[in-house]
């Protein structure tokens, strides 16, 4: 039941992300700690992997349409593409098992990982349920990128170091600062978005090769099923709303963060 229960999970993950550009990764790491039973860590390295694959061919469709901007996306993902590899090669693994121990309380390398996995997904869901403020910033209109590049690349490596961390994509920090920083219209920052989290999980995962026991068999089917899941999403939104669908998905977000983090702190 567990295996029906993970591949559903795969097809709503793919679905999410083909149906809106993003969000779906942020389930990823959940699905697979809590229904698959992998270890937070290895689920972090599991996630890159599905991420990237499945933001990749989310990319291609907007490469068709001429909905990416390439000078953007190489000044933004460079310093990322340098601090995810950096992390998730030298940082994840230095982490010690036991971080704090305080009377029967003990803090693990685990149960940090997903403390601080429902904290980003605490963002992602202020993100996504403020969707109303992407659809002004989508009505804005179409101007030439103006970069400022000392911010783009900071960002860039806080994304970077924070996709390491916890295996997700970034997409909803991604999108807003391609917005405001790189003055790039909705649909061209979504585009841009997805190329560089394709690259920058893809790269991760590669710090990860050597590091994780990596079950390819399973990993390709998962991702496999999530790629199926993007097109799927991407034919239902031609007939569902995506902005009320992101406000939802926003405050299903918001309940899983607060799931993990009593079942993390409580049980």
């Amino acid at each position: 039941m567990n295996e029906v229960w993970s591949y559903l999970s795969a097809v709503i993950i793919g679905f999410t992300l083909g149906l809106i550009g993003g969000g779906g990764s942020i389930l990823t790491v959940p699905a697979l700690v809590y229904i698959v039973g992998v270890s937070p860590v290895l689920s972090t390295a599991y996630s890159l992997f599905i991420v990237g694959t499945s933001a990749l061919i989310g990319a291609m469709g907007y490469m068709k349409k001429g909905l990416l901007s390439y000078k953007t996306a190489v000044v933004f993902a460079i310093p990322s593409f340098l601090a995810v590899y950096a992390t998730r090669k030298f940082i994840v693994p230095a982490i010690p098992e036991m971080l704090l121990t305080t009377g029967t309380f003990e803090l693990t390398k685990d149960l940090a990982v997903m403390i601080f996995f429902a904290i980003i997904m605490l963002l992602a869901a202020i993100s996504m349920i403020h969707s109303a403020k992407a659809k002004n910033m989508n009505s804005q209109p179409e101007k030439e990128p103006e970069f400022n590049f000392p911010l783009i690349m900071l960002e860039g490596i806080v994304i970077g170091v924070l996709t390491g961390l916890v295996g997700a994509g970034g997409g909803f920090l991604i999108i807003p600062a391609l917005v405001l920083l790189a003055k790039l219209p909705m649909k061209l920052a979504i585009g841009t978005s997805l190329l560089i989290i394709a690259a920058k999980s893809l790269i991760g995962f590669i710090g990860d090769i050597g590091n994780q026991p990596i079950d390819w068999s399973f990993l390709g089917m998962f991702t496999t099923v999530a790629v199926a899941g993007i097109f799927l999403g991407a034919f239902a939104g031609r007939f569902i709303p995506s902005g009320r669908l992101k406000s939802g998905f926003g405050w299903f977000v918001l309940v899983m963060a607060v799931y993990i983090i009593a079942r993390e702190l409580l049980f």
